[in-house]
C-alpha cells in the first residue's frame, strides 16, 4: 500500500517545473534569415478571421500534450510557413512569458536558404511575411507605452477571515508595450517584447 509520500515521490521525481496553474503552453520561433550579408528577422501578418488578425507575429501556437517547445515552435513554423524543421538550426531557447494564465516559449533559429526557398505561406493563418534587418532594431528604440493591471476585488471577499483591511494593499502589474513602426508594418506587444529582449543580447 502506498501512502501521500509515496505518490508525492513519484510525482515529482525527474520533474520539469511549470507555471502553477497554467491552462496552455505556447512556443514561438523567433526566426533569423541571412539576407544581402546581414541578419533579419522574419515576422509573419496575421490572416483574416484568425484571433488578432493582421497583427505581426512570429510563427508559433498551442503545445501539444508532451511536446517540447522546440518541437512546438519547429512543428507550427512548418504548418504555417512549410519550411522544414531540418532547415532550422536552433540556437537555443529565449526566457519565457506570462500571458493569460499560460506561458510563451520564445526560441531562436537560423533558418537556412533552402528553408527560404521552400517557404509557402499557408493562406488560412498568414497573410504576408516580411524581414527586418536587426540592425533596424539596433539602431532604433521603440516606441515604450505603458499600462497598469489594476486588480478588482469583489464586494464578497472574506476580508475578516483572513484577517486584513478593504485597504489590503493589492498588488498590481505593470506592463510596458514596446511599438516599432517599419515600411508599414506595426512590430508591438508580445513580439516587441521577444524582439527587444533579442537585441539586449546583442
Amino acid at each position: 500500500m502506498t501512502g501521500p509520500l509515496d505518490a508525492l515521490r513519484r510525482y515529482y521525481d525527474g520533474r520539469k517545473p511549470a507555471l502553477m496553474g497554467a491552462r496552455h503552453s505556447f512556443a514561438v520561433l523567433c526566426p533569423l534569415v541571412e539576407q544581402d550579408g546581414e541578419l533579419h528577422l522574419l515576422f509573419e501578418v496575421r490572416a483574416a478571421g484568425l484571433p488578432q488578425a493582421g497583427e505581426v507575429c512570429f510563427p508559433g501556437g498551442r503545445a501539444e500534450a508532451g511536446e517540447s517547445a522546440a518541437v512546438c515552435a519547429l512543428r507550427e513554423t512548418e504548418e504555417e510557413l512549410a519550411i522544414p524543421p531540418v532547415e532550422i538550426t536552433l540556437l537555443g531557447e529565449m526566457d519565457f512569458l506570462y500571458r493569460r494564465q499560460s506561458l510563451v516559449h520564445p526560441l531562436v533559429g537560423l533558418v537556412s536558404p533552402d528553408g527560404m526557398d521552400a517557404m509557402r505561406p499557408s493562406a488560412d493563418e498568414v497573410a504576408e511575411v516580411f524581414t527586418v534587418p536587426l540592425r533596424f532594431f539596433q539602431t532604433t528604440p521603440p516606441e515604450v507605452y505603458a499600462y497598469d493591471l489594476l486588480p478588482q476585488v469583489g464586494e464578497d471577499f472574506p476580508y475578516d477571515a483572513v484577517g486584513i483591511t478593504r485597504s489590503y494593499p493589492w498588488a498590481r502589474e505593470h506592463i510596458e508595450v514596446p511599438i516599432w513602426h517599419y515600411e508599414g508594418h506595426v512590430i508591438w506587444g508580445l513580439t516587441a517584447r521577444i524582439v527587444r529582449d533579442l537585441i539586449s543580447k546583442l
